[in-house]
């Protein structure tokens, strides 16, 4: 170990100072003068002592008061080992910073990280439209069950007005002027309604919204993210008066754009994950979009790109994509364990006829279904499956920024031909406008819409059975559920493996790391997820895991597939929310396994080849795996498989308490149709039959 060492030192200012985080201070006081002020972030050294952390703490601020600067907000949370300070100083004391100087802030032994003040990506209304009179919207009554932490929404908007329950905790909608509203109501749209080109059905409970982006949609300057995330959820969820007590999915179509992950997790994600296992909630999270411009060579110009027939120009663009892995990871908080982490993937329902309005703008991979060329790349914390899934992002073009030596590009924005139409600000003359978006918030989105959906068919279908499981049993029921249906499209798939190899066929573990940073665990059908076919039944299951315990569940098979040589499939996706250990490296401290009995054997079928491998598919809080076949079954009117659920050993220490889990199994053969009817009459208690 020694002799692979390049240098042994203590931590200091190029530690504290890390690359990117440098050169992005470089750049932000590059124009300014000595005496003008910048906000930045100081995360200090987490000391569980409340009186060293109050001293250390005291020792910066007094630093900061010494440079000329000022203390503008404060944050300690032990639960996830954070403990940090937003501060403004002059660019004499930034600079100094940037130069990693052992004097002054980038010097002292209780600063563990200085950043630039976090920042969401801006969003832009575009070809706003006047949308149909005909359309009739459900009233939306009850309680909610989904919050959004994202901008101020425009309330009294006629998609959202009565739906929506906004909570201002921390002041920020007299700031935010109407017509900037854009995310924040783009979201709300997206979530209340689905895209506006499908026509869905309406949610029919209200959302509740607590505004976490201000003025130009931009965190607000006096408060810490992380705080702000933490009192946004603990205040409805609290044990005293919370706001919304039945809130159990929350939806985060927000990052830091500039934080990507490398390794770490960020106090963001440490604190999702803390939320997740305190509260019972699912987090969906946006996996973070890259907007930046990139070469595609060979090409020169954009008329010589666009003329490519396909698959070359989808392997050339995906070929330019693979050289910028490393700066297109996911940004935090997308890192989660315990959330849902959601890539964008291209597809949109605009019509062939608007389609043909992308003059001058090239879809890269038309036909293909694959992530969008901006969507945030995996792998997630301790090389897990990240992104879990890919949601409907829009079918992202490219347009050209220069042309010379080679090609450069970028991804554009939602626009009519390429994008989901929401609701958008209002304008002169107008107070019921819609536009279109694209990209990871809008998949997050719509996860979190598809997760609602699903606890809605489960209440319908089972009522009090179901609505009676605790918090954390619904939670882990509807991430299964969510993730259960994601899978690799064959020819995506085959062109990153082509791609980005190895071309050793003997190499097909790496090769499936390569297509999960890319698809996960795959892209989502929603109404697979919600609604069962007469040729396909999925079984559910919840419940709690001591330690190194185990449970057995046995899902029925029809006996209507037994005998029939045609393509069949069995999937399984195991769910669960583990406690963490902030600072260890045991960080994800429960690890749950789902086993297989021999018995699969009878149905014939083997693990599918076009999903992450095993040992890449555990290393989360979901684990979902395939089997298929085509040979026929051997199966009698008592046919059954038995799953098991394991708890392995705790990692870090023994923890001593149970652990929700959710599970989820799917039996299909496509063309018989008895295969949903067999599977309900051996189920007790029997289920309601849908009107």
């Amino acid at each position: 170990m020694f002799a692979t060492l390049r240098e042994i030192r203590v931590w200091g200012p190029r530690d504290r100072v890390q690359d990117g985080d440098q050169a992005i201070l470089a750049e932000e006081i590059e124009a300014m003068n000595d005496d003008d002020d910048l906000v930045i972030e100081i995360e200090l050294v987490f000391r569980a002592s409340e009186e060293r952390a109050t001293r250390a703490e005291q020792a910066v601020i007094e630093a900061i008061g010494a440079a000329g600067g000022a203390l503008i907000s404060r944050c300690r949370i032990a639960d996830i080992g954070y403990h940090a300070l937003l501060a403004r100083l002059p660019v004499a004391a930034v600079r100094q910073i940037t130069e990693r100087s052992e004097h002054g802030i980038s010097g002292m032994d209780a600063v563990m990280h200085v950043r630039p003040q976090s920042m969401a990506l801006s969003d832009q209304a575009e070809d706003a439209t006047q949308p149909p009179t005909d359309r009739e919207l459900t009233p939306a009554t009850g309680e909610p069950i989904l919050a959004v932490l994202d901008g101020v929404p425009v309330s009294q908007h006629p998609l959202l007005r009565d739906r929506v329950t906004v909570d201002d905790q921390f002041g920020l909608e007299p700031l935010a002027l109407v017509a900037e509203r854009v995310h924040g109501t783009a979201m709300a749209s997206l979530i209340a309604h689905g895209d506006r080109n499908l026509a869905e059905q309406s949610l029919t409970r209200r959302l509740h919204i607590v505004p976490v982006l201000g003025s130009g949609d931009q965190f607000p300057e006096d408060r810490l993210v992380v705080d702000l995330i933490y009192q946004a959820v603990t205040a409805m969820r609290r044990d005293a008066d919370p706001t919304a007590p039945s809130v159990l999915i929350v939806n985060i179509s927000l990052g830091n754009a500039r934080k990507t992950f490398q390794g770490r997790i960020s106090p963001w994600a440490r604190l999702l994950d803390r939320l997740a296992h305190r509260y019972g909630i699912l987090f969906c999270v946006s996996a973070g979009n890259h907007p930046q411009q990139f070469d595609v060579p060979p090409y020169l110009t954009m008329t010589q790109y666009e003329g490519t027939v396909q698959p070359e120009r989808a392997t050339q663009t995906l070929t330019a994509l693979s050289q910028m892995i490393g700066y297109r990871r996911l940004l935090s908080p997308s890192e989660t364990v315990n959330g849902v982490t959601v890539g964008a993937a291209n597809i949109d329902a605009v019509s062939p006829a608007e389609r043909r309005g992308a003059i001058g703008r090239v879809d890269p991979f038309d036909p293909m279904i694959t992530a969008n060329p901006s969507s945030g790349l995996g792998p997630g914390f301790a090389n897990s499956v990240k992104p879990d899934i890919l949601m409907p992002g829009s079918r992202e073009h490219l347009m050209m920024v220069a042309s010379g030596a080679a090609l450069t590009v970028r991804p554009t924005g939602g626009a009519r031909p390429h994008g989901l139409k929401v609701a958008a600000p209002p304008r002169p003359g107008s107070n019921n406008l819609e536009h279109y978006t694209c990209g990871t918030s809008a998949a997050s989105a719509l996860a979190a819409r598809t997760a609602h959906r699903i606890h809605d068919a489960l209440e319908d279908a089972y009522g009090e059975q179901f609505l009676s499981l605790t918090h954390h049993q619904r939670a882990v029921v509807l991430k299964a559920l969510l993730v259960h249906t994601a899978a690799w499209p064959a020819d995506s798939a085959e062109l990153i493996k082509s791609v980005l190899g190895p071309a050793d066929p003997k190499q097909h573990i790496r090769q499936k790391d390569n297509i999960r940073r890319f698809l996960g665990f795959g892209i989502v059908s929603a109404e697979d997820a919600i609604y069962c076919a007469a040729d396909r039944a999925t079984f559910w299951a919840a419940g709690t895991l001591g330690s190194e315990k185990r449970r057995s569940i046995t899902v029925p098979l029809p006996a209507c597939m037994g005998g029939q040589a045609q393509p069949h499939s069995i999937r399984g996706t195991l769910a669960w929310l583990t406690p963490v250990l902030p600072g260890r490296q045991s960080y994800r401290s429960v690890k749950l396994s789902l086993l297989a009995s021999d018995e699969l054997g009878g149905f014939r079928v083997e693990p599918s080849k076009i999903q992450p491998d095993t040992n890449q598919a555990g290393r989360g809080t979901v684990y979902s795996r395939r089997w298929d076949g085509s040979r026929a079954p051997i199966l009698t009117a008592n046919s059954s498989v038995e799953f098991v659920v394991q708890r392995e050993p705790d990692r870090g220490g023994n923890v001593d308490e149970l652990v929700p889990f959710g599970l989820a199994i799917t039996v299909t053969m496509p063309g018989i149709v008895e295969v949903y009817d067999q599977a309900r009459a051996r189920i007790a208690p029997a289920v309601a039959v849908r009107p």
